[in-house]
């Protein structure tokens, strides 16, 4: 198998909800037909309960996607605050420092370093954050993709016609 085929296969399906999976296209291919229709009668409460069972089985990528978007944003918050706290504390230096023209403009020049390192370091801390975070949203959008395709392809599966079955032949 080559590296392009090994990429388009797609990600493991834990067993569980695998097997539930097979489990409700199983039953919707026994379910009894209604009458003159091509649809089938399935007990709505119990499909949906075991929808919903698969949807909390899904991947654990998932999960630990949403917990690294809500840590990052706890992280640019705590970096945010560093930052004001730094320029806080820059701003009260340079006032102390008032009192002579030439401590005056040490002190300004020294604000406004502290500020832009600041700065630097919040947007550096800030990008680094959200690469991390695309890298694990791309990974868990991937494993979302393929598992859409699957519940698509079993639907269709589902909805497409079956053969009508023969005609019993009519005795006279």
């Amino acid at each position: 198998m080559t590296t392009e085929e090994e990429n388009r296969q797609p990600p493991p399906i834990p067993g569980e909800l695998l097997d539930t999976l097979e489990q409700l296209i199983a039953e919707v291919e026994e379910a009894r037909p209604v009458p003159l229709s091509n649809n089938v009668r399935i007990n709505r409460e119990d499909f949906v309960a075991r929808l919903r069972s698969m949807q909390q089985a899904l991947p654990e990528e998932l999960r630990a996607a949403r917990w690294m978007v809500r840590e990052r944003e706890k992280y640019v918050a705590r970096t945010n605050e560093r930052a004001r706290e730094m320029l806080s504390k820059a701003k009260s230096r340079s006032e102390e420092l008032v009192s002579d023209s030439h401590i005056v403009a040490e002190a300004v020049e020294e604000a406004n370093r502290l500020v832009r390192n600041a700065e630097k370091d919040a947007e550096r801390i800030r990008l680094e954050a959200e690469d991390y975070a695309e890298r694990h949203l791309t990974e868990a959008e991937t494993v979302l993709g393929e598992l859409l395709r699957y519940v698509q392809d079993a639907r269709a599966e589902l909805h497409q016609t079956r053969p009508s079955a023969p005609e019993a032949p009519i005795s006279e």
